[in-house]
């Protein structure tokens, strides 16, 4: 009789790049289990979980996660809980001793040893392997690990390590493995896209990298996240306005505008430089669309310096913003020289405050879209809608598109069919977040 193989679950807290993590090593423990889906609620035989760690909300997220899971072992539902990544890198000595729960702790650099626990033998190809956790036609390729940088607020160096780029060759045959899986669009992704290549070949190669996977037979679309703006590389806009398969879509954190922050910040660049590097940006690159994230409260920030940054996201009007209060974090530079001077109470009201401010800047933007005809491609379908995006919509992080199925403007072809497929799709409805479409036609 055939012995049952294990199941595993695995669950990614955090960001896209733990999830790309996630993926690789799924790649390798097929060969030795049954995967289960992420939202699995049944047994499992281990519960693999890859925490996050780099903000005060995102490692008690992690750490309420490992404590459900604990709940799941004693109730029976699961054998092991294996825990990896940032949190179980940067507390590997503190949290064995407060979760002995936990049958085994691994980090987020080196993931032999977590697959030899799991009785599984790293392939060669390991950086190129993928289980994708995604729908089929997106995924995320990680262009680079761990960050040169030394901003004052950010433990992400501490963690990840110095800045190693992946060579070009095997991002490349990365990504023609997922196009030939299916996969339509590409979301690259780094702790610092536009670094990549400096330590390989002596200059930043993110154009040129975009340049050969838009060669890639199957990809249609190619965005790019985590851009750091101090040395940007301009060549990087040439190709966005150029060429049809990168999206007129730039993730580009910039923290900050007032040059007091910004400076103990660590970011390198002041107001003026951040403002012309935008205008440049919209100037060079007609259409783009830029999402950005702020920090409020940081060490620095009174009441002036909070004052310009709502000014400047007024009048910059980014089409997308995310923001989140500063949290001190231990061993950065930040902790170990500013006073956390601005109260929690404080931090809370400026945060709202800011994006409140965004919600207006996004109802005006989205607003400004109705009418207008856009290629999308359908995420999913339920209900008789389809839930879509288009070149200016990142899954996961920003708004949809809603829209209606329509047998006569699709041919009466089956409706699920559609998901994962491109159709031209008219913009009715808006509101601050999602817009309403119909559909025009399939592509």
């Amino acid at each position: 009789m055939e012995e049952r193989r294990q199941t595993l679950q695995a669950i990614t807290m955090g960001c896209s790049k733990n999830r790309v993590d996630t993926e690789h090593i799924l790649a390798q423990a097929v060969s030795c289990y049954d995967i289960l889906p992420e939202d699995w609620e049944g047994k499992a035989d281990i519960l693999l979980i890859n925490t996050c760690g780099f903000i005060g909300d995102a490692k008690e997220e992690s750490v309420q996660m490992i404590l459900q899971a604990v709940e799941r072992k004693k109730s029976g539902d699961c054998r092991r809980i294996v825990v990896f990544g940032c949190l179980s890198q940067r507390y590997r000595d503190e949290l064995p001793e407060l979760i002995p729960e936990v049958d085994a702790w691994f980090g987020a650099r080196d993931f032999t040893p977590l697959l030899r626990y799991l009785g599984v033998e790293a392939s060669s190809d390991f950086e190129t392997r993928r289980y994708l956790t995604t729908p089929s036609h997106y995924a995320y390729l990680k262009i680079s690990e761990g960050c040169d940088r030394r901003c004052a607020y950010c433990a992400i160096p501490h963690i990840r390590g110095r800045h190693v780029s992946i060579p070009v060759e095997e991002l490349v045959a990365e990504a023609g493995m997922l196009a030939s899986r299916g996969v339509k669009e590409l979301i690259v992704i780094a702790q610092d896209t536009t670094y990549y290549g400096l330590d390989l070949y002596g200059k930043r190669m993110l154009a040129p990298l975009l340049k050969k996977l838009s060669e890639i037979e199957g990809i249609e679309w190619i965005r790019i996240h985590y851009s750091y703006p101090d040395g940007f590389p301009r060549d990087v806009l040439e190709v966005m306005a150029r060429n049809p398969k990168i999206c007129r879509y730039m993730d580009i954190p910039l923290q900050h505008i007032s040059d007091k922050v910004l400076d103990m910040m660590h970011r390198h660049v002041d107001g003026a430089w951040t403002r012309a590097l935008i205008k440049e940006m919209r100037d060079r690159v007609p259409g783009v669309v830029l999402r950005t994230t702020m920090i409020v409260g940081h060490p620095g920030e009174g009441k002036k310096e909070f004052n310009e940054l709502l000014d400047f996201v007024r009048q910059a009007g980014f089409e997308r913003l995310g923001a989140f209060a500063y949290s001190e974090e231990e061993g950065t530079f930040g902790a170990e020289h500013y006073k956390d001077s601005v109260s929690a109470g404080e931090k809370q009201r400026r945060l709202d405050e800011l994006m409140n401010l965004q919600s207006e800047v996004s109802l005006g933007f989205n607003r400004s879209r109705i009418g207008t005809e856009v290629k999308v491609i359908a995420d999913s379908f339920s209900d008789g809608v389809y839930v879509c995006r288009s070149e200016f919509e990142s899954p996961e992080v920003d708004g949809e598109i809603l829209v209606k199925y329509d047998p006569e403007a699709t041919g009466g072809v089956e409706p699920y069919s559609l998901v994962g497929e491109f159709m031209t799709v008219k913009i009715t409805g808006a509101d601050e977040y999602d817009l309403i479409g119909e559909i025009i036609g399939i592509l």
